[in-house]
């Protein structure tokens, strides 16, 4: 909802702290990658994405948010 609204660094923050007691959630990994995109912190973003991609490179899903990670420049 927050990135809905416009608040990137509040997304951000909540996606991080969602990490922290649930590490590598899919949902989780791609709302953090999209804030901090949004943010203009592409180091963030490009760590997020590579993190998102490895969680699914055993998938064939051509899922929205792994599309864009592909397009960040996260490969695969």
């Amino acid at each position: 909802m927050l990135l809905e609204r416009g608040q990137a660094r509040d997304a951000l923050a909540a996606f991080e702290a969602a990490l922290v007691r649930e590490p590598n959630r899919f949902n989780g990994l791609a709302g953090a990658a999209k804030a901090a995109e949004m943010l203009g912190d592409t180091a963030r973003a490009k760590a997020y994405y590579e993190k998102l991609l490895a969680l699914a490179s055993s998938s064939n899903a051509n899922r929205p948010e792994l599309t864009a990670a592909r397009r960040f420049g996260g490969g695969h």
